[in-house]
């Protein structure tokens, strides 16, 4: 484990993208780890920022970064579970813009945006698609009652229990990723962000939603 600014703890690195991000993350945003596997060892393959020292409260205590490294990359042919329990890959919602938001019911941040991102869900009419696929290992048994209490309107519980998409992304939660209509990577958002406000709408008006 290598601690960063005795803050956050980066474990087993699989790559030197997810190296440099954690330094440019270091001391400035609050992300999540894996969730932890009952016999409280790590879940194969972790390589996540554990929680930082973050103010308790809504998304404004929370930070983030955007990054367009990945511009132009074809969306991960992963297969996950849609709301009614089916497989289902990001490739079944080309045809208009998507964003994908990374997070899980045990995640701080991801808890924080997510009334932001129902919102915008609601208001997105044709325009784009919006989805939040939720890491937490034990799927719907834990997601669809959160869904429930949290009283979201437009977003759908979709489940990611083997945590495919977060491997393909070698990212932190929550980690919001927008495509094209075509499945290409535009940028992405590393931590929360309130995407009711002024930076969220500027970059969705960059990508011409």
């Amino acid at each position: 484990m290598l601690l960063l600014s005795g803050v956050f703890a980066i474990r087993r690195v699989p790559s030197p993208y997810l190296a440099t991000l954690a330094v440019l993350l270091a001391g400035s945003i609050a992300g999540c780890d894996r969730e932890k596997q009952t016999d409280g060892q790590a879940a194969e393959g972790q390589a996540n920022i554990s929680p930082g020292q973050a103010k308790q409260g809504g998304v404004d205590h929370f930070q983030h970064v955007v990054d367009r490294s990945r511009k132009g990359a074809k969306a991960p042919d992963v297969a996950f579970q849609g709301p009614d329990d089916a497989p289902v890959t990001l490739a079944a919602f080309r045809g208009r813009p998507l964003l994908v938001n990374l997070w899980a019911t045990w995640c701080a941040p991801c808890v924080a945006e997510m009334p932001t991102l129902d919102a915008l869900a609601a208001t997105s009419g044709d325009r784009m698609t919006v989805i939040a696929v939720a890491q937490d290992l034990q799927g719907a048994e834990v997601v669809d009652p959160w869904f429930q209490k949290a009283g979201m309107k437009a977003l759908q519980p979709y489940v990611d229990p083997e945590n495919g998409l977060l491997d393909a992304a070698s990212s932190a939660l929550p980690t919001s990723i927008f495509y094209d209509a075509e499945g290409r990577e535009l940028w992405r958002v590393v931590g929360a962000i309130d995407w009711q406000g002024k930076e969220a709408q500027a970059l969705l008006a960059e990508a011409g939603t």
